[in-house]
């Protein structure tokens, strides 16, 4: 891990991730806060979310086919590049003294979604390329630390902002962490793979599932093990209606519980490396999903405190799940495939989210929130069955 900290690529790898994560994750907070509070704002909202859900869901497999294609570090300084553009008009308008629209809104939340789509899986693919095995590790926990924190840092900043700041500000302030991201990934020592570059790789988006489908054991343990990841996607909704309508908490006992969320995810990216190292990511996978399963299981059934203590658990069984996951993965996946292989998954995590999200908006509707989670709950014991056979 020291040799990992003394690269200069993995610290100009962290400096860009950390500038352009605080920055867009501001936004990310601003623009929602807007939208529901302007009028019908949270019918907007709605729309928009489900809306961004299904164009990720169509334009994810593509990606992948391009993170393959091109030069990673290229594809991340043009995306950069055009969120600073584009964030930069938007913020002349408001030093312009124009008023910001429902449509104005709309735009700039579609371009930081679409900018996650694409930087995800690029930053994955370019990791692995440039990076050696023995680091993969330690990479993916400090890489899951390094985006909590971030998290958390512009959650910080975007409540002190809010209250004080114009969205113009905000938009400024996010070009320039754009920029400042730019500058690190313009200094990012990178030469492609001579494999990569000499190989003329198939651009069929499809490529991924064929190569999957000839590994089908290896297939079910991946698509299975990311279900963690979507239970977490899926209770970002759940929670807060559960908090409110079951439970009869406050505004401060969510915060309160993204604090402890925190220090899980934390937690797990400190000594997950350690914990694989030591028994193997296959292990330390089927730990951190039985982990999650446990703690999603037990929600309905505890009080507020101890649903508090659980948001700990759930934190490092996610956390777990996903360091190794993705260290088994860079293992045991070609770089010159890793984009459409990576896609496949995303693109298969999406649709599972669109289905049960569809089917929790309804369940919820109908006051039996409880019953989300019991069908989660069920859904990540057959996951883990799976799993472990």
């Amino acid at each position: 891990m020291k040799n990992l900290y003394k690269d200069s690529r993995f610290r100009l790898i962290i400096s860009a991730n950390i500038a352009s994560s605080i920055g867009s994750g501001i936004t990310m907070i601003a623009i929602p806060w807007m939208l529901v509070s302007s009028d019908d704002g949270n019918k907007v909202f709605g729309f928009i979310t489900i809306g961004m859900t299904i164009l990720s869901f169509i334009l994810t497999p593509f990606i992948g086919n391009l993170v393959d294609k091109v030069s990673r570090k290229k594809l991340l300084i043009v995306s950069e590049i055009v969120c600073f553009v584009l964030l930069f008009i938007f913020s002349l308008l408001g030093f312009m003294g124009l008023p910001y629209e429902i449509w104005h809104y709309t735009i700039i939340y579609m371009i930081g979604s679409l900018y996650y789509t694409i930087f995800y899986p690029t930053m994955f693919a370019l990791n692995q390329e440039i990076f050696t095995k023995d680091h993969y590790k330690s990479l993916n926990g400090t890489m899951e630390v390094q985006g909590q924190l971030s998290s958390m840092i512009a959650g910080g900043l975007a409540s002190i902002l809010l209250m004080k700041w114009e969205l113009h500000y905000i938009l400024l302030l996010n070009t320039i962490s754009y920029g400042a991201a730019i500058f690190f990934y313009l200094k990012l020592p990178y030469v492609r793979l001579p494999t990569i570059k000499a190989e003329v790789v198939k651009s069929q988006v499809s490529e991924g599932i064929r190569y999957m489908l000839a590994r089908p054991a290896v297939f079910i343990f991946l698509l299975f093990s990311f279900m963690p990841f979507i239970g977490v996607m899926l209770t970002n909704y759940l929670f807060p209606v559960y908090l409110v309508d079951v439970l009869e908490a406050d505004a401060s006992v969510y915060g309160i519980e993204g604090m402890i969320y925190a220090i899980g995810v934390v937690i797990a990216g400190v000594f997950v490396p350690t914990l694989s190292s030591k028994f193997g990511n296959e292990k330390t996978i089927i730990f951190g999903i039985l982990v999650y399963t446990i703690a999603i299981s037990l929600i309905v059934f505890v009080d507020l405190p101890v649903y508090l203590s659980l948001m700990l658990f759930l934190a490092i069984g996610n956390s777990s799940t996903r360091v190794a996951r993705n260290s088994f993965l860079m293992d045991h996946i070609p770089n010159n495939i890793i984009g459409r292989v990576d896609s496949l998954f995303r693109t298969l995590g999406l649709l599972i989210r669109i289905l049960l999200l569809a089917l929790f908006t309804e369940m919820v509707s109908s006051d039996l929130i409880v019953y989300c989670f019991i069908v989660l709950s069920g859904i990540l014991m057959v996951s883990l069955s799976l799993v472990l056979i």
